[in-house]
């Protein structure tokens, strides 16, 4: 059925040139119900369309395999990240709004006036982490109204909360409570230190990290040969020579993330996690603390995801 459902949209292109292919594809998707077997054409223009949905027809060029959503960390938001979104599906509008009401009273700030300032107060760490978990849940929910359905879930750094929460780890009130926490404490931190990302392998960072102990570490493995170090700026200075000749660039934080530095805000993040209530994931999450699935989460979780690398 669904291949004689392509075969009946290619010969409808045919037999109406004028149709816009933008105006095809949103009705594809808007107009039809959601049934359990389904295909997804990527194309640039009507002649590579018309070819793919030729493929469908045929059953060849199907992909298998599952999917993996990613919640990104700070560092990613932009001014008026999501408004238009939520312009423009009142998915992601509801979504949005119902965050934003858990959200707001705690931060003392309307989170939508935030995103649309953007500026040095949307870049201020107690106010980035809420604008950010306040879009990806929305963005999230958009997808699951279109029909999408996550395999599995990973959250970079911060973005793990909201991959906890739709996961059905975290109720919304939870989850906004931890998220605000996170940013204030971490906000309250002497600001300070440094980040540094390189282009090496960890054991080679591990091991050019001699003698640094408790002064600068690896933050995040975001990749085999994709390392940050964070903590101390002089010590990021001395550091710097033992890798000459490799890539690196300095972050611009307000912080150095996964350092000793959070330190002294641990104990009180700790006893804001135990006041909340954590259930089993309904959907596979992706540790950042270990790489792998996570079976339960706990206080203690989200203290260890603050201070321990990325992984």
């Amino acid at each position: 059925a669904l291949r004689a459902q392509a075969e009946r949209l290619r010969s409808h292109l045919l037999a109406k040139p004028e149709l816009s292919v933008a105006d095809v594809a949103f009705s594809a998707t808007t107009s039809r119900a959601l049934l359990e077997r389904r295909a997804v054409v990527v194309a640039s223009g009507r002649e590579e369309l018309l070819e793919r949905l030729s493929a469908v027809t045929a059953g060849t060029g199907a992909v298998g395999g599952k999917s993996a959503f990613l919640f990104t960390g700070q560092g990613s938001q932009r001014a008026g990240m999501g408004l238009e979104l939520a312009g423009a599906f009142p998915a992601f509008e509801r979504a949005l709004s119902e965050v934003c009401a858990e959200l707001d009273p705690r931060l003392g700030r309307p989170v939508r006036e935030l995103i649309a300032a953007g500026g040095e107060e949307l870049n201020a760490t107690e106010f980035t982490q809420a604008a950010l978990f306040a879009v990806e849940v929305a963005l999230f929910r958009l997808a699951e109204s279109l029909g999408l359905r996550a395999d599995y879930l990973v959250g970079h750094s911060v973005g793990e909360i909201a991959a906890a929460h739709v996961a059905g780890v975290l109720s919304l009130a939870d989850a906004a409570e931890l998220v605000v926490a996170r940013g204030r404490l971490m906000g309250a931190l002497p600001a300070g230190g440094a980040m540094v990302a390189v282009q090496a392998t960890e054991a080679e960072v591990a091991e050019s990290l001699a003698g640094f102990d408790g002064r600068l570490e690896i933050a995040a493995i975001n990749a085999p040969t994709a390392i940050v170090v964070s903590g101390d700026a002089d010590a990021a200075e001395e550091w710097l020579p033992r890798v000459e000749g490799r890539k690196t660039t300095r972050l611009r934080v307000s912080h150095a993330f996964h350092s000793p530095r959070m330190e002294p805000m641990l104990d009180e993040f700790r006893a804001v996690a135990q006041k909340l209530t954590y259930t089993k994931p309904q959907i596979p999450v992706v540790s950042n603390v270990t790489g792998a699935l996570v079976e339960a989460f706990d206080a203690e979780y989200w203290v260890r995801h603050v201070r321990q690398a990325v992984r």
